[in-house]
This record gives C-alpha cells, sequence and structure tokens, in this order.
C-alpha cells in the first residue's frame, strides 16, 4: 500500500499532476491525498479575544475550497474508470505550505509528494513554483515534479544525472529501483563534467557502488562534458527519448543547476520531463 500526497491550489497544472500521478501507480494498491493549504495570513479574523482554531476552520473561507475539492474527485472519477486498487480522500488545512505538507507527510506516512509545476512561461519564466521548490529542498519525502506540459508515459529510459560524489547512504536509491523494476525502465547514469577529466579514486568508488546497486536491472553510463549543465542535460534527454529525470536532493551541485536554472528558452525538458528527487529518510 502506497500513501501518495497530492497538493493543488486548483490550477491547470496542478491538475495535470494528479492526471500523471493515477496513471504512474495504476498497478500499485494507493491512499491518494488530494491536499488544498490556505494560508492562514490569508483568513480575515476579526479582533475578538474569543477567537478559537476550530472557528477558524469553519470560517466561510473554508467553503469555496471544500467545493473545489469536492469537484476533484468529481472529475477524477469522470476521467478515469474506476481502479479498485485506489482510494481517494481530501484534506484542506490552514497553515503555511511547507509545514503543512510536512505535516500530512508524517501523519499519514506518505511514500510519494505529487506535484505539478508551472515551466518556463511568462515574464519571470520560472522553472518551479515557490510551493514546489521549497518541497523538494525542505520537505525529506520522495517528490514527483510533473511539469505543465508533461504527459504520462511510461518511463522507459529514466536519466539519473551524478558527479559521482556519493554524499549519501545508498538506500536513498530504493525508490528509483523499485520504479525501474515495476515500469521495465532502463536506467542512465549520466556524468557531466565541464572538463575532460579522469574520475578521482572516490568517483570510481562511487561508480562501482552504483553498478553494483543495479546490477540487476537494465542500465548504462555516459559521460557528457559541457561548460552549462542544463544544456548538457537538455542535450542527452533528447538524443535518447528520456521520459524522467531522477536526481537526489542532497546533490546541491546539480540540483541547482538543473531544476533552478533561470535561462530557460531553449531548456524543454523543465516543462516536458519529470523530475524524481530522492531525499534520506530521516
Amino acid at each position: 500500500m502506497k500513501n501518495i500526497l497530492l497538493p493543488t491550489d486548483f490550477s491547470k497544472n496542478s491538475w495535470n499532476a494528479i492526471k500523471y500521478a493515477i496513471s504512474f501507480f495504476e498497478k500499485e494498491t494507493c491512499n491518494f491525498y488530494v491536499l488544498h493549504v490556505n494560508r492562514l495570513s490569508k483568513v480575515l479574523v476579526n479582533d475578538s479575544p474569543y477567537i478559537t482554531a476550530q472557528d477558524v476552520l469553519e470560517d466561510a473561507n473554508a467553503q469555496p475550497g471544500k467545493k473545489q475539492l469536492r469537484n476533484i474527485l468529481k472529475r477524477i472519477s469522470k476521467d478515469f474508470t474506476t481502479n479498485k486498487k485506489h482510494r481517494f480522500y481530501t484534506l484542506l488545512d490552514y497553515n503555511f505550505f511547507v509545514e503543512s505538507v510536512r505535516k500530512h507527510v508524517e501523519e499519514k506516512k506518505v511514500d510519494y509528494v505529487v506535484m505539478g509545476t508551472k515551466g518556463a512561461s511568462g515574464l519571470k519564466k520560472i522553472i518551479v513554483g515557490s510551493n514546489t521548490g521549497d518541497v523538494i529542498t525542505k520537505v525529506k519525502c520522495t517528490t514527483l515534479v510533473v511539469p505543465e506540459d508533461a504527459q504520462f508515459i511510461n518511463p522507459k529510459e529514466i536519466a539519473f544525472p551524478t558527479d559521482f560524489l556519493l554524499t549519501y547512504d545508498i538506500q536513498i536509491l530504493d525508490p528509483l529501483s523499485e520504479i525501474l523494476e515495476k515500469h521495465h525502465s532502463t536506467l542512465r547514469i549520466l556524468h557531466i563534467s565541464k572538463k575532460k577529466a579522469d574520475l578521482n579514486g572516490d568517483q570510481k568508488n562511487s561508480k562501482e557502488l552504483l553498478e553494483d546497486y543495479f546490477s540487476h536491472l537494465p542500465h548504462s553510463f555516459h559521460y557528457l562534458t559541457n561548460k552549462k549543465v542544463e544544456d548538457a542535460i537538455q542535450c542527452f534527454v533528447e538524443s535518447r527519448n528520456i521520459n524522467m529525470i531522477c536526481m537526489v536532493a542532497k546533490n546541491l551541485n546539480y540540483f541547482q543547476q538543473i531544476l533552478f536554472h533561470s535561462k530557460v528558452e531553449t531548456i524543454s525538458y523543465h516543462t516536458e520531463i519529470p523530475f524524481l528527487v530522492l531525499h534520506e529518510k530521516t
């Protein structure tokens, strides 16, 4: 049984993430928790010293959120044939967004957070919305980031960018290994360097560790030299027809360059390819 948290702001891209999650976990028994968070600061409260948390929760501001959550459940039942393995629940919370997600991850023993994100559009060219960026950097839970233009395709090819500097426990890769097995995917382990250089001793040991860990699964190693990591990823995604990119959150060197790069006019994978972000468990 998997527990999946689906935060939503009722936008088009958050609905796209919900659709993706339902398809991605189609063959697995899952509890899906559709969560909408209202910021406490947005709730208008009078000056009465006797106001309670319950009063806030019963505030009229909750009603639109409840109605929209019910509408999402109706839309799910309409757009997807009934899957007896899937059960859906709605959650309406008043809190700061990251705190709410963290709370439900702990309480519901969540295995995956699946979130939509709006890619390169508008003047700001924002890759990852602030909420999504906060979750994948501050909430220790495997997170699947689904861009606005991503359509579900069984992930036959998954890219795993790494600098071969494993500063994390190898068990952090367990969710990736499970996905590779269940979706019969091939893993493409990708090392990108800004200039040609041989791997040092630690990197060679890490490569051997990865090779051993994924030895029972289809995988291959690839090496690219490019001063811009994001350009190298784009080239690799296009040449290999990659369906998903997996990264370890702790590996900030690659992580920040690939996910949080701001010049994205030609970086289409930001709006098309889902990211699986792995965290060490606390």
